[in-house]
């Protein structure tokens, strides 16, 4: 037993949780080097952010989709050639020589984000005891705050020094040393029974199933509205150089990290509904007090309460779908990871025509209009169900 009388959770979990880091790291590497994208190629900012909306809407596609036509697959042979065929797209990104040719690359990347982090998930329930399902989808779903911990600064770093193609070799790297560890540590035979028409059919038919999915949809779109522009936003009007850029979103990360953690500590006992709707509420907080982040000192206290609560609502979404419906899980968590990656296309692509139109003071209106659409339908969600 841990020191805290809970049993640990196995160490197959440990690759999952790299392999969501170096999935998150490769999503985040466009926003971190949004700047030195667009300067190379010489287009603005809000046209190099179509990367993320391409990307996203691929995700958004690929997952549900993916998740039928793999359903048979040996999950180690899966997840293995996901993040390999990750390593070989970020190679050939890093060689584009224009933005037409980075779009196609990009989008074909992201059919390994589509893949992996749901199909992870998924793997869950047959990797550890029914009563630790919960915590253990928490611990992988780490993987994605430690990327805005440490991957996103770390592209935005090395972007800022050495171009945003060194970025992109970076992510290859850490995807290749991902496939081997994966290939190595899960066990064959791991296949998660397919969804049936049945299943599928329960998942569409649940009311507080589709509107929890639409909780996710809300919140994606109002974050990266401005989460996907933070990069030229940060140099543009507050003029942080590479350094400064990295440290702040390292900052960013380290809170949407403790945020994580503290939610997962602390899901059984004030339970997921209430969750969601505190981290939803810390992130409108962040976006209502933007303007007030007129320093990079004071943007980083502007940032705290949206970095809280990013990651955990992703975890508590997560712990909530499973607690609506744990036998079309699979298929739940997969229209889920479309919604993140809808949001991420739709909020990149609204941000980039905003950012055109009406400058960058437009964003954080429109990012926390989603966010408050968000809280709204998640306390819809916690009716239903105790009316269910």
């Amino acid at each position: 037993m841990s020191p805290g009388g809970r049993a640990p959770l196995p160490r197959v979990l440990w690759p999952l949780l790299y392999g969501n880091f170096v999935i998150g790291a490769g999503v985040m590497v466009v926003a971190a080097t949004l700047s030195d994208i667009s300067a190379d190629f010489s287009v603005t900012p809000a046209s190099a952010g179509q990367l993320i909306t391409a990307g996203g809407v691929v995700m958004c596609l690929g997952a549900p989709l993916l998740a039928a036509l793999a359903a048979g697959w040996d999950r180690r042979a899966l997840l293995a050639l996901a993040l390999a065929w990750y390593a070989a797209l970020h190679a050939a990104c890093a060689l584009a020589p224009g933005l037409g040719s980075l779009l196609p690359l990009r989008a074909a990347g992201m059919v390994s984000a589509a893949v992996f982090t749901p199909q992870a998930a998924a793997c869950v329930g047959l990797l550890v005891p029914a009563h630790h399902r919960g915590r253990a989808i928490a611990f992988i779903f780490l993987g994605w705050s430690l990327a805005s911990v440490v991957g996103m600064p770390l592209g935005a770093y090395i972007g800022g020094l050495f171009g945003w193609r060194a970025a992109f070799v970076m992510v290859a790297a850490f995807s290749a040393i991902g496939a081997a560890w994966v290939w190595r540590a899960m066990p064959a035979g791991v296949r998660p029974p397919a969804m049936s028409r049945q299943a599928w059919a329960q998942v569409l038919q649940s009311r507080p199933l589709l509107l929890c999915i639409v909780v996710t949809l809300l919140y994606s779109v109002g974050q990266f509205v401005v989460f996907a522009y933070f990069a030229p936003y940060f140099r543009q009007v507050l003029g942080a150089d590479p350094v400064a850029l990295s440290l702040l979103l390292m900052w960013f990360g380290a809170f949407g990290l403790a945020g994580n953690v503290v939610a997962s500590r602390h899901m059984d006992r004030i339970g997921a509904d209430r969750a969601v709707a505190i981290s939803l509420a810390a992130m409108a907080a962040s976006l209502l007090a933007w303007p007030l982040g007129t320093s990079l000192a004071l943007a980083a206290l502007v940032m705290v309460p949206w970095a809280l609560g990013c990651f955990a609502a992703n975890s508590a979404q997560q712990a909530r779908l499973l607690a609506l419906g744990p036998s079309v899980a699979a298929g739940s968590i997969a229209l889920n990871t479309s919604a993140i990656y809808a949001g991420q296309a739709i909020g990149a692509g609204g941000g980039g025509w905003l950012l055109e139109r009406f400058g960058y003071p437009s964003l954080h209106w429109a990012g926390f209009a989603g966010l408050a659409a968000a809280l709204a339908a998640s306390v819809g969600v916690g009716r239903l169900r105790r009316a269910a």
